[in-house]
């Protein structure tokens, strides 16, 4: 039998007393200076204690938030769902950032070209045709690229408009894959660069202060840009637009990208019908099909422009706003935004304490696409593997669940086109292959999951959403304010 060994605190043979007793032989010099250490060490100490106390108080006074927390992989959607949340609260604010937008959409104008700019250097470079490159390009496609080549310039220049200290260009690293057991097909994935903004640099402030000399828009009379500047960027980018309308609407252009698997729906904010065949009556708006305007001298973007626009921000953004729903009194809401790429997800578990809701956005049009980071990993299993993930997480039990199963406007495309869901997701089998059925099967998928993995039972509220429909999610976003809302107040016991 074996019997733990009592320890008398008041022994020499103590730990903690041999720890914290004087050292043997101090003189009295030693003494007085290792007692005002320790006075010094205490003194810290309290003040500590006391700003804690003085902390804990101020919150207890301090207006309570309802607080929100955006969700899922890079390029979900989450930050256009921030737009429009902004785009419901302050609109006037929103369209006052319209001078800084402006400058994105170029920049996603001219990396859009120069991506097929790339391409048909890489065939030209190629020499004679082979099985995967049956579009020859004639001496004037090279002339037309010789012609945009400005655009180089142009990018630079809006580049540094648009990097200020803080701000960085992110290139996308292929991490480490993981073990799945999704079967789908891989393609390529190029590591491209782009823009990335610090969640903690005032981007939009700096490029502000860009801006010298003012000129009211007509269209909004409280956002300046200046027209007149001789380095504005859109002179050129205004005299490259014929070139560019024609570049875009080559059929062997068109046919190379399509050839290639080069898609532009997902890319630099835009969302086109390229390589999905769709007709026309389908067809999705984009930048590039809108190159007369976008391109023009006195451009200012729209309120679509903004939420189409695409600019990657890095880290944890937080934003606020002041909501209400029917009668009731307005509340204070924070919205936090993070950055979805693999390698910030440990950056998103600090959020997850004492959170009223969760946003999570599940990018279903991915379902034949691979993570940018890692290419052997499917877009919608990851999609599948971070919402089990999430829901199964104690901190977040409390938290009410919704799900937007974001991008059903490009998933619709591409089944209607004739991409077959079976064959990406095997488990859907030899369903129809029409986007209402693939939609509700993904549905009833995220919904088990949810039911499955959650520490208590909490309601799901699930959405079929496209960010970029303005009218169409912000009416969504009313609907899950005021349930929000109303959740807050009721747990809270104030109704």
């Amino acid at each position: 039998m074996q019997f733990r060994r009592r320890i008398d605190i008041n022994s020499e043979d103590d730990p903690l007393s041999r720890a914290i007793a004087p050292p043997p032989n101090e003189t009295q010099e030693e003494k007085d200076t290792r007692i005002a250490a320790e006075a010094e060490a205490q003194k810290r100490s309290d003040a500590i204690d006391e700003e804690i106390n003085r902390q804990r108080t101020a919150e207890k006074k301090s207006p309570k938030f309802v607080r929100v927390l955006l969700l899922g992989q890079s390029e979900s959607g989450k930050s256009t769902t921030l737009k429009n949340f902004q785009l419901i609260n302050s609109p006037k604010a929103f369209r006052d950032e319209r001078a800084s937008w402006r400058a994105v959409v170029q920049l996603n104008v001219v990396r859009s070209i120069q991506l097929i700019l790339n391409t048909m250097a890489e065939v030209q470079g190629q020499g004679s045709p082979r099985p995967d490159n049956l579009h020859t390009l004639t001496p004037e496609h090279l002339k037309l690229r010789m012609r945009l080549l400005p655009l180089h310039q142009v990018e630079e220049a809006l580049l540094r408009k648009l990097t200020p200290p803080g701000s960085i260009e992110f290139e996308a690293t292929h991490l480490s894959s993981a073990v799945t057991n999704f079967n789908y097909a891989t393609r390529s994935a190029r590591t491209r660069k782009e823009i990335a903004v610090n969640s903690t640099s005032q981007w939009k402030g700096a490029f502000s202060r860009v801006v010298a000399n003012t000129v009211r828009s007509s269209m909004d009379s409280g956002m300046d840009i200046d027209f007149d500047d001789p380095n504005d960027p859109g002179i050129v980018l205004h005299a490259c637009a014929e070139d560019m309308t024609r570049l875009w609407n080559d059929p062997t252009i068109k046919g190379m990208l399509k050839t290639r698997k080069i898609r532009l729906e997902d890319k630099a904010g835009l969302l086109v019908n390229l390589l999905l065949a769709v007709p026309s009556a389908e067809t999705i708006s984009s930048f590039l099909d809108s190159l007369d305007r976008v391109t023009s001298l006195k451009y200012v973007p729209s309120d679509d422009d903004i939420l189409r626009a695409r600019l990657k921000t890095l880290g944890v953004s937080e934003h606020r706003f002041k909501f209400k729903a029917g009668n009731m009194v307005a509340h204070d809401w924070k919205v936090f935004d993070v950055g979805g790429a693999r390698s910030l997800r440990a950056a998103w578990a600090p959020f997850f304490d004492n959170m009223d809701a969760i946003i999570f956005l599940a990018p279903i049009s991915g379902f034949d696409e691979t993570l940018a980071e890692d290419p052997s990993v499917n877009r919608l299993e990851d999609s599948i593997l971070l919402w089990k993930s999430i829901v199964s997480n104690p901190l977040l039990q409390n938290a009410q669940t919704v799900l937007f199963l974001n991008k059903f406007d490009l998933f619709r495309a591409k089944l209607d086109s004739g991409i077959q869901f079976g064959q990406h997701v095997v488990s859907y089998g030899n369903r129809p292959n029409k986007s209402e059925n693939a939609s509700n099967y993904l549905r009833k998928k995220f919904a088990n999951l949810h039911k499955q993995y959650s520490p208590s039972p909490r309601v799901l509220y699930c959405h079929l959403t496209s960010a970029i429909d303005g009218k169409s999610t912000q009416s969504i976003l009313g609907n899950v304010r005021d349930m929000v809302l109303r959740q807050y107040l009721r747990e809270s016991s104030l109704v």
